[in-house]
């Protein structure tokens, strides 16, 4: 019986090289995005089989646009095998600016309301197969708070500690929760980045060190592993040092 993987923010970037990757093992794909045409597209370039996939219009940033598509997932496809909550956002914000208050609001409702809704379909089902795994896209960012970086370090940080209680939850149920933080990625998210990107991976490589993570069910796992040695020093620096460290970097781009 074929497996099948549940992905969202598949339309380019990280979603869509893990969606190759799967499909390259043999994988049916269930793929989500807001540009469904994106998705389209990138499967007749790549000769995708249309039997082997199925495209699902949703926003993760309202709760009830991805909790269809999953739920359109279960009655098109079955229950996935394994469900990769990838779709996130990343904009600068600064605290003194009233309008910000919104762009910190719409980062949560993406990054975290919305990867608790891409599992919400599938978690009780899962649990009754006794088998499956859930996958959180967090981030290194998520490890320490950045300069200019708020909203998206805390809403990281929010899917780390998300994944850590979800996998306590289920850990006697079959389905296991795998947590992949990665470093700096080259994708079209961080090609609008303004400072220095050390290790800066390719997203194919990104990609194959993922799923060797997710079929071996790690339960954490940061990408590339440098950025993990790095994350870890940055935790144990005093916070003084830390903040001199960080002082006059460029701050992430803002919204507009």
């Amino acid at each position: 019986m074929t497996s099948l993987v549940f992905i969202t923010g598949a339309s380019s970037g990280i979603g869509q090289a893990l969606a190759w990757r799967f499909y390259q093992a043999g994988y049916d794909l269930a793929l989500v995005a807001r540009r469904t045409d994106a998705i389209q597209q990138w499967a007749e370039t790549h000769g995708i089989d249309p039997e082997r996939l199925r495209v699902y219009r949703a926003d993760v940033a309202d709760k009830d646009s991805i909790v269809a598509a999953g739920r359109q997932c279960l009655a098109q496809q079955g229950l996935p095998d394994v469900v990769i909550a990838n779709a996130g956002i990343s904009v600068g914000m600064d605290s003194a600016v009233r309008s910000d208050l919104e762009v910190m609001a719409n980062t949560f409702a993406t990054n975290n309301i919305g990867l608790a809704a891409t599992f919400h379909p599938f978690v009780d089902a899962m649990c009754k197969r006794g088998s499956g795994i859930l996958v959180g896209i967090g981030s290194v960012a998520g490890i320490r708070g950045l300069p200019g970086h708020g909203a998206y370090c805390a809403s990281k940080a929010a899917v780390i500690a998300y994944c850590e209680s979800l996998r306590g939850e289920l850990c006697s149920s079959g389905v296991s929760v795998v947590t992949l933080c990665p470093g700096f990625i080259d994708t079209p998210l961080t090609r609008q980045n303004r400072y220095s990107m050390p290790f800066l991976m390719p997203v194919e490589d990104f990609a194959q060190r993922a799923f060797s993570a997710i079929v071996a069910r790690s339960s954490y796992r940061v990408i590339p592993w440098q950025m993990g040695i790095v994350a870890k020093l940055l935790r144990l620096l005093p916070n003084a040092w830390f903040d001199k460290l960080l002082s006059g970097r460029p701050r992430k781009q803002r919204a507009g």
